[in-house]
């Protein structure tokens, strides 16, 4: 306690806006502060914990490690610290005019918008929804940031410190179209290296995937003749085509038109989807019905 009559409780307002920007003209902007006042208070904090905190880098100010440790703990501080000073009110959807903003791959918007965005409109009229591509190497910085209120990727790729919960276990099956002139049964594993395949590669011009690393381990390759940055794309590429992919189920589950599934002859990991949400959203009525309303799909 001795330490927080230190310490202006302003002061870790800075900080965090600090440690979000990395800048101290984008952090005083935030703040809606000037820059030499975020600089004095920079100073006093570098005090208060006896550590530079952020330091001149090529690109902007670098975090001490330090920092880095205070990060999620302060957040989680703040979040707190603001649901105590605003009262909570009932979230009312008939009535709430609300913009909420996710970020999802095309497949997920598939598998979990599409079947629950007729009840969502139906029970919160006046809400409105911004959808994102999902980039997971930048999800923490946008949940942390607003930019973004709730993310869905794999469990594995979920960063460490965000709430989350797991929706589903998906597994991938081989499509091609009905009238491929190898996959009329199941291929062997001969016949399936022997297929041209179709890639998803979400950053852009990838041709390899854990499909590629599976095959690896027994000695066996396959033939990857186009990669593309969207699932949907797939389908219809796959109709007009000989072309085959390895696909989540669910986004053939209703999307099927002219193809058939198989499952592969080589074992492929399931994964778990999750939303991701930050600390600073836990609390908040209308997130939390939101959240609610998607785990009931």
């Amino acid at each position: 306690m001795n330490n927080l009559h230190k310490l202006d409780l302003n002061l870790l307002l800075t900080l965090n806006a600090l440690l979000i920007e990395r800048n101290v003209t984008r952090a005083a902007a935030r703040l809606h502060l000037s820059q030499p006042s975020v600089s004095v208070q920079l100073g006093k904090l570098r005090a208060a914990f006896d550590d530079p905190l952020l330091l001149p880098g090529p690109r902007g100010m670098l975090p001490t490690a330090r920092a880095l440790a205070l990060f999620a703990p302060l957040q989680a501080v703040l979040a707190q610290l603001e649901q105590v000073l605003q009262p909570e009110s009932a979230f009312e959807p008939a009535t709430a005019e609300v913009c909420w903003n996710l970020a999802a791959a095309d497949a997920t918007e598939y598998a979990i918008l599409l079947p629950m965005l007729p009840a969502l409109r139906a029970q919160a009229p006046l809400s409105r929804m911004a959808v994102f591509e999902a980039v997971p190497a930048r999800m923490a910085h946008d949940l942390e940031s607003g930019q973004v209120d709730l993310g869905f990727l794999a469990r594995e790729e979920a960063p460490p410190g965000l709430r989350h919960r797991t929706l589903f276990t998906e597994h991938y099956v081989l499509a091609g179209r009905h009238e491929h002139p190898l996959l009329q049964a199941q291929p062997s594993l001969d016949q399936f290296c022997a297929l041209e395949f179709i890639v998803v590669s979400p950053n852009g011009g990838g041709f390899r995937s854990n499909v590629d690393t599976a095959l690896e381990l027994l000695g066996r390759t396959r033939k990857v003749v186009l990669s593309v940055p969207h699932f949907l794309i797939v389908p219809p590429l796959l109709a007009a085509s000989d072309m085959v992919a390895l696909l989540p189920s669910r986004l053939l589950k209703n999307a099927l038109g002219g193809l058939r599934t198989w499952e592969p002859p080589v074992s492929l990991p399931d994964y778990k989807m999750a939303m991701v949400w930050h600390e600073r959203m836990h609390l908040d009525p209308a997130h939390r019905w939101l959240r609610e309303r998607i785990m009931a799909f």
